[in-house]
């Protein structure tokens, strides 16, 4: 499952959370330790570009963060990124440098890389999200299966024990997701991928490749 490594799905150069990866080799593998790293960073951040507000919530300076917007820490809101009308963050959360956080977004306990967009009435749990990787309005990361069995991450015959119970969706850098698509618990989207509208994705996807359907996913030319 090389593919879809931190090296091969992540710019860590893109993230104040580069240190909380250093060490590990998939990305899920830092989802029960996102709480406790962000106490550690938010305690190293300047007071001259974050404002300390709140429990355990930092927030830069220059973000935007909408008086209706609810931020429980730990979380930290990086530079220049806009938290929008009645956005809902639950703690756990780091929204990277430009990223959006649109009205009636729900985030937690997740990474989302800089310049990420979950614009328009996402929910996005227990996740990580690449460089300027988008979600369509109304896409969501299924965090919790149905049988409420242990999250296995599958690709073809290949598959991994998470030991995880909630574990939603890792996207590479510049994955596109559809309007109103469900990312099934264990989903990993490789790098430059998009999501067709409407689809329920579940398993990996590779790098480079439009998912159209479980049984028709195309390369990009």
């Amino acid at each position: 499952m090389k593919e879809f490594t931190i090296a091969n799905l992540l710019d860590l150069e893109q993230t104040i959370a580069k240190d909380l990866f250093q060490g590990k080799t998939y990305p899920w593998e830092v989802l029960p330790e996102i709480g406790a790293f962000i106490l550690k960073l938010g305690q190293t951040l300047s007071p001259e570009e974050y404002d300390c507000v709140g429990e355990n919530v930092w927030i830069a300076k220059s973000a935007k963060v909408a008086p209706t917007a609810c931020v429980n820490g730990p979380a930290i809101i990086g530079k220049e990124a806009e938290v929008r009308h009645c956005a809902f963050i639950r703690g756990n959360a780091i929204v990277g440098e430009g990223a959006v956080v649109g009205n009636s977004t729900e985030l937690k306990n997740v990474v989302l890389f800089n310049k990420v967009q979950v614009p328009h009435y996402n929910y996005v749990g227990d996740s990580v999200l690449g460089y300027k990787s988008h979600m369509g309005a109304g896409s969501i990361c299924s965090n919790v299966k149905s049988d409420k069995k242990l999250v296995v991450v599958k690709d073809k015959e290949e598959q991994i024990e998470t030991g995880l119970k909630k574990f939603g969706a890792m996207l590479g850098d510049n994955v596109e997701v559809g309007c109103g698509s469900v990312l099934n618990p264990g989903t990993v989207i490789g790098r430059n991928s998009n999501i067709y509208p409407l689809s329920p994705v579940r398993g990996c996807v590779p790098a480079d490749s439009i998912y159209k359907s479980r049984n028709e996913i195309v390369k990009k030319f």
